[in-house]
């Protein structure tokens, strides 16, 4: 049993102002909406609203402060919660009916905090544990890290990118646009003063235009179905346990349960064509490693069990560059960049960038990639 409340340090290594706001679902007063309050001890919860966009009604700019600063919030346990930070000014959030929280986007150029510079990271307290991490899922924003003191006195972290990371995944991207002509480099956002802002992930980037990446992957999918028409996939879903399949006809096949050839979209999105998930929880429990190894293109290079290990990750000249050029340039090689990148064999060593704790004492969040 976690305690009711928890201690969460937030320092500045960026060389600006910083700003956060805390948001999440209050398990301790009927999931009800959070947001924490400026003062950092306070809880918001957010009324429905009867019109679209509504701002919200109190002051939940929390103000880190300059370079070199830190500030310590407390917040009750919460569910999908998420941690923003943004330079020089805060976020601006809204509520449509329901309530329904309005985040901020990356893909909507009329959103209040488009051409702001923001990051956040995720994490879930409840009475069990705390569970935090990174994500590179939807972009490349604000370096952000994380530590967490256990009860045990073991301090557990994750780095992130360093202060020049957003730099070097920019650069590959335009590498990798030269070696193989796709458009890598339109997932780069610029800023109104030309320099890069963000990096979108090639699933978020292809929200922006439809057309990026098309019929990418699917050379590479031929590839695969033709291996497994003459020979067995087999994967270990854990949850399900070790199923084996192949490819009969136009479908790849485990247990009577069938898949179809994923489109680059698909493989990208990680929840549409073969990868949509539904009420059988076997299908359910195959899809993230199957999804997983088309983004690590690790079908043709591994002929073992499935998920592969980390050595064989993003070797093939079809691959999801993004990902690849991001945990590269983490300083620990980890943190999301897709979106089962928590699939991993056992005892693989984890890529998705988490810290989790049953008696957590202190959770710190780093920004800047300095700390």
């Amino acid at each position: 049993m976690t305690p009711p409340t928890l201690d969460i340090k937030l320092k500045n290594t960026t060389e600006s102002e910083l700003y956060a706001t805390i948001t999440g679902r209050d398990l301790d007063n009927n999931n009800q909406w959070f947001v924490l309050r400026a003062d950092g001890k306070s809880a918001y919860h957010p009324t429905d609203p009867s019109n679209i966009g509504t701002p919200l009604q109190e002051d939940c700019a929390i103000k880190v402060g300059g370079p070199g600063d830190e500030r310590t919030v407390t917040i009750p346990h919460i569910a999908g919660g998420r941690i923003y930070f943004s330079i020089n000014e805060p976020l601006e959030f809204f509520f449509n009916p329901g309530p329904a929280l309005v985040e901020p986007s990356v893909t909507n150029p009329s959103d209040a905090n488009y051409n702001r510079n923001w990051g956040f990271c995720e994490f879930t307290f409840n009475n069990d544990q705390l569970y935090a991490n990174i994500s590179y899922v939807d972009f490349v924003g604000l370096p952000v890290a994380i530590a967490l003191d256990c009860g045990n006195g073991e301090n557990k972290k994750v780095l992130g990118i360093p202060s020049d990371g957003l730099q070097k995944v920019s650069a590959g991207l335009e590498a990798q646009k030269n070696d193989d002509g796709h458009g890598w480099d339109k997932l780069v956002f610029k800023g109104p003063d030309g320099q890069p802002l963000r990096i979108l992930s090639p699933n978020q980037a292809c929200v922006m235009d439809g057309g990026l990446f098309n019929n990418y992957y699917e050379p590479y999918v031929d590839e695969v179905w033709g291996k497994f028409s003459s020979q067995d996939i087999t994967i270990d879903t854990m949850a399900a346990g070790i199923v084996k399949g192949g490819v009969k006809g136009d479908k790849l096949v485990f247990d009577g349960l069938e898949f179809e050839k994923p489109s680059t979209r698909d493989i990208f999105n990680a929840d549409g064509g073969p990868f949509r998930t539904g009420p059988d929880a076997k299908r359910n429990a195959i899809i993230p490693r199957l999804n997983a190894e088309f983004n690590r293109s690790t079908y043709l290079c591994h002929d073992e069990c499935f998920p592969s290990g980390s050595d064989k990750y993003y070797q093939h000249k079809i691959t999801n560059h993004y990902a690849r050029l991001v945990h590269a340039a983490n300083m620990d090689g980890r943190g999301y960049a897709h979106p089962y990148d928590d699939a991993s064999p056992p005892g693989g060593g984890d890529q998705s960038g988490f810290v989790n704790d049953g008696d957590p004492k202190l959770f710190t969040v780093i920004v800047g990639g300095r700390g």
